[in-house]
């Protein structure tokens, strides 16, 4: 995640704030709504990191394969990155 977790903490509170202040939204004043909206933004600012993590774990795999062959790791650690957002239909 490119975001420090506090300032998704202030990013989540802001946009609950913001659709109450516009009267987008009313919510009883011991809300969870807050927690919940961090929730979700943290979930989905981490699947880049988990898709990361995936491509490093498969590359692993194929280590010994790459240095024999001369590949680029950078290389192909951005195609299998590509393949796995593809394949998971993300958006990063």
């Amino acid at each position: 995640m490119g975001l420090q977790k506090e300032y998704v903490r202030y990013l989540s509170q802001r946009v609950v704030d913001e659709l109450i202040k516009r009267e987008m939204i009313e919510i009883p004043v011991q809300s969870p709504l807050r927690d919940q909206v961090l929730a979700v933004m943290d979930e989905e600012l981490s699947v880049e990191d988990r898709i990361n993590e995936e491509a490093r774990n498969l590359l692993q795999q194929y280590a010994e394969h790459m240095r024999q062959t001369g590949v680029s790791y950078h290389e192909m650690f951005k195609m299998v990155k590509n393949r796995l957002v593809k394949e998971k239909k993300v958006i990063l």
